[in-house]
């Protein structure tokens, strides 16, 4: 038999369809069988996943942005307030402003900054706040690296009391602190305002910094011991740097907290020169002859917070997700 007897067969087996092995059609993929460029098999999509999908996108955030919008209505109507006469304010709406522009006036800030009673309780809420603030985070701070990086007898015990200081409300010690502070002699003071709202910050401030703290690499800490550093100017040096972001956002969390207290203001403060809070709620039972100085005092004491948040944001958001991703 010649060579090219065998040909015909050969070509029927190495090359005929259904082989899959030559350069014809063969079959197309079976069930299960890789589809994709790399042999990666594409999962089924079911119902919620793709109402999730559709979700996620474009209509997720127009509902966040409308949401948004309403959170802000209130703030808003109050700053058009605080620009508008006080028989504007009893005859209409404040979106009466949007049509009739020529409401907006400033008048009302005029007669705020020439009333005592609500410029010296800005300068009381001041007082009280800004040395609240500052001793809760300088103590907190010191106290959260030792707690860290210390050893010391009963280290954890009593950072276990610390803990527990968490959970005592403010309102069971209004009545000894009350006591206490009347045989000290500084009830009614604004020395009895800082002394309280430090003493029911620490606990937290401890608590947050301390667990900030503790993720510091110990190798870094151990190279500037090995270099000489002591304590203090290890803390100074390595510790305060690091720790920004979260004393950040305990400074504002105890910014906000101590400067919208009306509860220990309204007990321990001075009566005759009170925080603004507590000079506001006393206008208040005047509110049909003082809404030209209640809108303005309620707007400045609302901004001046929400300025020192948005001025440290970005330390506030990285203190708030240290440790959510390592």
């Amino acid at each position: 038999m010649s060579a090219d007897s065998g040909t015909p067969g050969a070509a029927a087996s190495g090359a005929g369809p259904g082989t899959g092995t030559g350069t014809g059609p063969g079959p197309g993929p079976g069930p299960g069988t890789p589809d994709g460029p790399h042999g990666a098999v594409k999962a089924k999509q079911t119902v919620g996943s793709r109402i999730a999908e559709a979700v996620s996108g474009g209509l997720l955030r127009v509902f966040l942005l409308v949401v948004g919008l309403i959170w802000l209505v209130p703030t808003i109507g109050l700053a058009l307030s605080s620009l508008r006469d006080p028989a504007d304010i009893s005859a209409s709406g404040w979106w009466k402003v949007f049509t009739v522009p020529s409401q907006i006036t400033f008048e009302n800030y005029s007669h705020l900054l020439d009333d005592e009673t609500i410029t010296n309780s800005l300068l009381s809420t001041v007082s009280i706040t800004v040395p609240a603030t500052l001793l809760v985070v300088v103590i907190g701070s010191l106290a959260g690296y030792a707690f860290a990086w210390m050893e010391f007898p009963g280290r954890d015990w009593w950072f276990l009391g610390v803990v527990g200081l968490l959970v005592v409300p403010v309102q069971v010690a209004l009545l000894p602190v009350s006591k206490l502070f009347g045989t000290l002699g500084i009830f009614e003071t604004t020395l009895g305002v800082i002394i309280f709202h430090v003493a029911f910050g620490l606990p937290f401030a401890i608590f947050l910094l301390r667990n900030f703290f503790a993720e510091i690499p110990r190798e870094l800490l151990e190279a500037a011991r090995l270099d000489g550093a002591g304590e203090l100017r290890l803390f100074f040096r390595v510790v305060m740097p690091l720790g920004g972001p979260a004393i950040a956002s305990l400074g504002i969390f105890q910014f906000l907290w101590v400067w919208n207290d009306m509860l220990v203001a309204l007990i321990f403060a001075d009566s005759k020169n009170p925080p603004i809070t507590v000079a506001l709620q006393q206008q208040v039972r005047h509110f049909g002859d003082n809404v030209s100085i209640l809108a303005p005092g309620a707007f400045i004491s609302m901004v001046i917070p929400l300025a020192v948040f948005f001025a440290f944001q970005r330390q506030f958001v990285s203190g708030v997700m240290a440790g959510a991703v390592k």
